[in-house]
């Protein structure tokens, strides 16, 4: 029997919303669930201890950025991710396609490997399907995407073809590579803006032993819409009975309408970028926290919200970033990292009481909105 399982506890009738639990040798994972992103072994200015503060079940790393600094063997001798981070829940790991597509000026991609020119010192490298699982074994992470080869959106239907298919071959080829029974793996769904092109990729690779399925190659400048409309003709075919993950995705109303169509997992560097870039989430909407608006501002950033952030007065927080206070860029990055675990948190309930509608049609209105204040 597999280590790891998904259990799908409930749906909500009227969106098709999936409340579920992904079960691994590191703890469960209760979903829809959130993953900060750590890409280099740590969630940008946040100790371990904060993220797990903020409600975090599972954190992402990175498998191309970690194997050039400090390099994948190193991490193994350190005692692999969760000892080097401190971190003792599941940790999934990005394979290094999406690096095929944002390095796109450094790399050649054949069909046995991509060769990139690294960004650190322009060494040559080649990633094979192999060599990325062989990686992620080393690193010890829990979950282990495959290799897959991303492209920029919108393309010539013969270039996503291409891409699509070449992530399929590429997925078999991680499955035959791996060899540590503690580790899962989780293909990739491609195929552009073209539903009948993921309906294709996606009802292959449901025919394969993998523990859960992504859909990836959104989120790379395609108007939300569509990304709505490509998650909701993919997630249908893939298997009931495994998590389902949507890469690099995104705005908190974008987890919303994708946990609609039946998303569990996610990960995004927003809540920590735009923390880091003094923009906070709140519960009545965004906020700009260098506006001057705030100078004198008593309230908290979110009377609701638990957070270290929210013990301090709006007034503070922009002073902190007004004086390129480094404390500013902390705190607001663990309270967005807060709320966006809140948030996941309602939806986990409103999906347990079959009003998961309710709470999708109030963040609609919340995000229709201007960015306030203005």
């Amino acid at each position: 029997m597999s280590a790891f399982h998904f259990r799908l506890q409930t749906t909500d009738t009227a969106t098709g919303a999936r409340r579920g639990v992904f079960r691994t040798p590191r703890g469960e994972v209760q979903t829809p669930a959130f993953m900060p992103v750590g890409t280099q072994a740590t969630v940008k200015g946040l100790t371990i201890d904060q993220v797990a503060q903020t409600g975090a079940q599972m954190v992402l790393g990175n498998t191309y950025h970690l194997s050039q600094r400090p390099g994948h063997r190193v991490v193994e001798k350190l005692g692999g991710l969760h000892a080097m981070m401190g971190w003792d829940g599941p940790i999934l790991t990005d394979s290094g396609g999406f690096q095929i597509f944002s390095l796109g000026q450094l790399n050649r991609v054949t069909e046995e490997a991509a060769t990139f020119k690294s960004q650190l010192d322009g060494a040559t490298i080649r990633l094979t399907p192999e060599y990325a699982i062989e990686i992620q074994e080393a690193l010890g992470s829990d979950v282990a995407m495959v290799l897959d080869h991303v492209v920029a959106l919108p393309n010539t239907t013969e270039v996503i073809v291409d891409a699509l298919q070449r992530s399929i071959r590429w997925a078999r080829r991680c499955l035959d590579a791996a060899r540590r029974e503690n580790q899962a793996r989780f293909a990739i769904v491609q195929g552009g803006l073209d539903a009948e092109l993921r309906i294709q990729c996606a009802t292959e690779l449901a025919t394969m032993a993998f523990d859960g399925f992504a859909v990836g190659g959104l989120s790379v400048g395609e108007p939300p819409a569509e990304m709505y409309r490509i998650t909701a003709a993919t997630t249908p075919v893939l298997p009931v009975d495994k998590p389902r993950y949507l890469m690099g995705v995104g705005r908190p109303i974008d987890l919303l309408e994708s946990i609609a169509r039946g998303i569990d997992l996610f990960d995004c560097v927003m809540p920590t970028r735009n923390g880091r870039n003094a923009m906070a989430f709140t519960s009545t909407g965004p906020i700009k926290m260098r506006n001057a608006c705030h100078q004198e501002d008593t309230a908290p950033l979110d009377p609701d919200c638990p957070c270290l952030a929210c013990r301090h007065s709006r007034g503070y927080l922009r002073h902190l970033f007004v004086s390129n206070e480094m404390l500013g860029p902390i705190l607001l990055s663990l309270h967005n990292l807060t709320y966006y675990q809140r948030l996941l948190s309602d939806a986990r309930a409103a999906i347990e009481g079959q009003r998961f509608g309710e709470l999708l049609n109030h963040h609609r209105r919340l995000w229709a909105k201007p960015l306030q204040p203005t």
